[in-house]
């Protein structure tokens, strides 16, 4: 019998569709893409076919914008959003509107032609994680920004590119997406119930069953949700309570770095290397406004949330906010434990 479970943080159901249900190893099916790469604007060598770089780790003796590079970040040729300009709040009729303003960023995590961040050193997805903090905390300073969104699109079912060069992407947004306000308002409410972060919660139950943990590593643990949306979906989450991403010290994003380079080496093994999308769910820019929730540094916990494409959203999900999915959480843990990173 199908079974209906409910997110403990946002209050959303999922069915968990036994009657669909498919083992985990029919899931090992790679959606090939046949169409010819473009030559790569990415790789070291080409910088002057990108725009030119915000941020790098280079040596100290190579200049900007030149080869002797270990990771870049350029500003998108096709931005979402645009860094010039003012917001000019303003409403037409019962409409709010505001100029398209933030910013977009490529985040090019090596000088090497590596599709699959699964395929580089734990080192280097290190320095890359310490990328997004550096660059978050740059954006923070623009008064006009709220948010700043650190996503990956891996694989063209996951939306990304022809070019398979290692990148992720940073939208800085002037409003707090709704995703976001929903994890706030769910923590918020579950912290002024118990007075204690929902998050943490989570942890502790999840170890202490240890159904749906995937890896329990260097003060991190990567679990399948219980309410998960998607085969095989993740969430890494650090288990000391912090609300920002940007709180991580080196030894930390050390330790998420071989975190990472673990789940995603499962991911692509045991399933013959799958698009996915990850996000960071971080805390928003906090500015100083009357009525601001005072207790966010308590009730929210950031965190990393996996999401491997392997089926589609169709009609009933985008019609009622369900996700139907075909595998068990705790069956696809216990087969992704299973994986030799």
């Amino acid at each position: 019998m199908p079974e209906l479970r409910k997110d403990p943080v946002i209050g959303r159901w999922v069915i968990i569709s036994t009657e669909r249900a498919r083992r985990p190893d029919q899931f090992n099916v790679k959606s090939e893409d046949t169409s010819p790469e473009k030559p790569c604007p990415f790789c070291e060598g080409a910088e002057s076919q990108t725009p030119p770089e915000v941020y790098a780790v280079r040596p100290r003796n190579t200049p900007a914008n030149a080869p002797g590079w270990d990771l870049r970040v350029v500003p998108s040729i096709a931005p979402f959003l645009r860094v010039e300009g003012e917001l000019d709040r303003r409403g037409k009729g019962l409409y709010d509107m505001m100029n398209g303003v933030g910013a977009h960023e490529m985040i090019v995590e090596t000088n090497q032609h590596i599709a699959n961040m699964a395929d580089l050193s734990s080192d280097q997805i290190a320095k890359v994680l310490k990328c997004y903090s550096d660059r978050i905390i740059d954006l923070e300073k623009d008064q006009r920004f709220k948010y700043a969104c650190i996503f990956k699109n891996y694989g063209k079912d996951a939306g990304g590119s022809q070019i398979k060069h290692s990148r992720s992407q940073l939208i800085a947004t002037p409003v707090t997406p709704k995703r976001i306000k929903e994890e706030l308002t769910g923590s918020k409410q579950y912290y002024d119930y118990h007075e204690r972060c929902v998050f943490c919660d989570v942890i502790r139950q999840e170890i202490a069953t240890k159904d749906r943990v995937v890896l329990d590593l260097d003060g991190f643990v990567a679990i399948s949700p219980f309410a998960a949306r998607f085969p095989f979906e993740i969430w890494i989450l650090p288990k000391k309570h912090c609300c920002d991403f940007t709180c991580q010290d080196s030894e930390s994003l050390k330790n998420l770095g071989k975190v990472m380079k673990i789940v995603l080496s499962k991911l692509k093994k045991g399933l013959n290397d799958p698009p996915y999308n990850y996000v960071i769910h971080t805390a928003p820019f906090r500015r100083e406004k009357i009525g601001y929730w005072k207790t966010l540094d308590q009730d929210f916990h950031w965190h990393i949330e996996i999401m491997p494409r392997l089926t589609r959203v169709a009609g009933f999900e985008w019609g009622t906010g369900f996700y139907i999915c075909p595998l068990s959480p705790e069956e696809g843990a216990k087969f992704l434990r299973g994986v030799e990173a």
